[in-house]
């Protein structure tokens, strides 16, 4: 990656991940619960969400040790299921609103670059806005589709927790204090065999054109 590349690369990640927590704090506040936005949560500024470890330090070491990806995370928006109109599905309804937000942003910017694309090497500067904008469909893709993983403390486990026996659920809520470990195995044992075929399958579908092309 080149210095410019790296830096948007970046700017990229930090809002995707901001989005994506603001949606999940928005959702709650939709169903009643106003904790994201007593906790200042509810904005698009940067620094309320920031984690020293998932949104820096993780990040930097990726770029540092040349990964050929970047990842991270912010600090989870708060929200109290007690305050939720709908006591039932209102968690998963929180928990889904965030990797929603990212499908909606690759789909927003897929459909721009699928009717553009075909101009790609018209020119340098289209070439380049290409490859920036393809670059960010394919981080949010990944950053929905990764959090719809099954797998506490991922939203996807929130998710579906509504939908499972009573002690499946408990199952999950004692496997969230191993959270960390299991999400550290998953990337390493199943993120090219799993998450990489389904994200390069829907950027496709998306765009219209392998992720690579842009690359």
């Amino acid at each position: 990656m080149d210095l410019i590349f790296l830096i948007f690369a970046l700017f990229a990640l930090i809002y995707s991940i901001i989005i994506h927590e603001y949606a999940h704090g928005w959702m709650a506040d939709q169903l009643g619960d106003p904790t994201a936005k007593y906790a200042g949560r509810l904005t698009l500024n940067p620094l309320p969400h920031i984690d020293p470890i998932g949104s820096i330090f993780i990040p930097a070491m990726l770029v540092l040790f040349n990964a050929g990806f970047i990842f991270g995370w912010a600090k989870p928006v708060p929200f109290n299921p007690n305050n939720l109109s709908d006591k039932k599905y209102g968690s998963a309804k929180v928990a889904f609103a965030g990797p929603a937000s990212n499908f909606l942003i690759a789909l927003f910017l897929g459909i721009i670059l699928r009717i553009c694309y075909t101009d790609i090497f018209s020119g340098y500067n289209f070439a380049v806005f290409s490859q920036l904008i393809a670059y960010v469909i394919w981080l949010n893709l990944l950053l929905g589709i990764f959090n719809l993983m099954p797998i506490p403390p991922l939203d996807g486990s929130k998710i579906f927790a509504p939908f499972l026996p009573y002690k499946w659920q408990e199952i999950m809520l004692r496997l969230e204090q191993w959270g960390m470990l299991i999400l550290i195995l998953f990337i390493f044992l199943l993120f090219n065999p799993v998450i990489l075929p389904i994200l390069n399958f829907i950027f496709y579908l998306i765009v219209g054109v392998p992720f690579y092309y842009f690359m």
